[in-house]
């Protein structure tokens, strides 16, 4: 089959014929329709830092994508040849700590799709059963491909309840633009999105931000300020992974409000644990991955359902073969998802 390989500790990647792979008892063959490229993607591209200290080549990379099922192991139950599936990411273990007390999001023992895993940016892809995902029929397949980014942003939102809330977004990647429509969704009162690219906070727009503001322009902390009769917001969601991103969202939310911390960040982190979290007396919430597969259940709702529709937030589409130039794109800022035909 075909693959996008990652095969050398250096920049790059290839389009290759590798081997079809086989199903173990309790594993699925599935045939790749769509894949869609992740930032993580883009930095195992790139050979940034983060990569090479957490990725070993060779490996086929990607991890998020909609297929059918092609083949089933012996001892598989939940699937059936012809079901339409997308898939959790993260390969947990079942087994540890995390896993049996219902936080199999930070499995100890898991694998990660694309990373420890061969992935998505292949003709055919074998995962074990337990982390199908079976799509909704009214969801078409540009968008069951983003599901599990799209899952990210529900978990950030919806940390806690969102409903006639003031929020600031930091970020307009693909998912700070999910959860832009996922909070209008959900009734935030306020909404507004800091990026220094506009192209992406004119997509912003489209998602429901109320207000769009360019941190290279503009003061974020006195506009917000001015929007809030000096207030301050009462949601931070903080998806740039950027130091000065993140203390402008601890300055600019109100005292007992909260925020949601998805972003990753390059450098360590320096804040004012005194004046901006505990003498506001603000609640801090990490998120990663998604709840397993309780958030898949909202994912689908959201999309399936017509309340949120992404179609804004899908940019670009290219054939596999063509991945380099969504790379591109996505380093250069001028997209936002893009899928690719397999």
């Amino acid at each position: 089959m075909k693959a996008v390989v990652k095969r050398k500790r250096a920049r790059g990647m290839e389009f290759i014929e590798v081997p079809t792979p086989k199903a173990g008892p309790r594993d699925v063959l599935i045939r790749v329709r769509i894949a869609s490229i992740c930032g993580t993607d883009v930095h195992i591209h790139d050979w940034t830092r983060w990569a090479q200290h957490r990725f070993t080549p060779p490996r086929i990379i990607g991890h998020e994508f909609v297929g059918d099922v092609e083949k089933i192991g012996e001892e598989v139950t939940q699937v059936k040849v012809g079901d339409r599936v997308s898939a959790e990411s993260h390969l947990t273990c079942g087994s540890c700590y995390q896993c049996k007390n219902g936080y199999s999001e930070v499995c100890r023992n898991f694998k990660l799709l694309g990373v420890d895993h061969d992935g998505t940016f292949g003709e055919y892809l074998v995962l074990p059963e337990h982390v199908l995902w079976k799509n909704d029929e009214k969801i078409p397949d540009e968008w069951a491909t983003i599901q599990e980014p799209f899952g990210n942003a529900v978990d950030t939102v919806l940390a806690e309840d969102i409903s006639a809330k003031t929020v600031l977004i930091l970020g307009a990647g693909p998912i700070g633009l999910f959860a832009t429509g996922i909070a209008r969704a959900c009734g935030a009162s306020l909404i507004v999105v800091s990026d220094p690219n506009n192209y992406r906070l004119a997509i912003s727009k489209k998602m429901g931000a109320h207000i769009t503001v360019n941190p290279r322009r503009q003061d974020i902390i006195q506009l917000v300020l001015g929007a809030t009769h000096n207030n301050g917001v009462d949601v931070v969601l903080e998806f740039s992974g950027n130091n000065q991103a993140l203390g402008q969202g601890l300055k600019a939310v109100t005292p007992g409000g909260r925020v949601s911390i998805l972003g990753i960040y390059e450098r360590r982190v320096s804040i004012d644990l005194n004046k901006e979290v505990i003498f506001k007396k603000i609640r801090i919430y990490g998120i990663t991955g998604r709840k397993v597969f309780s958030t898949w259940h909202k994912t689908s709702q959201f999309l399936s359902s017509g309340l949120v529709d992404p179609g804004p937030i899908v940019t670009h589409q290219f054939p596999l073969k063509d991945y380099g130039k969504g790379m591109k794109l996505m380093k250069d800022g001028k997209c936002g998802k893009v899928v690719l035909y397999v």
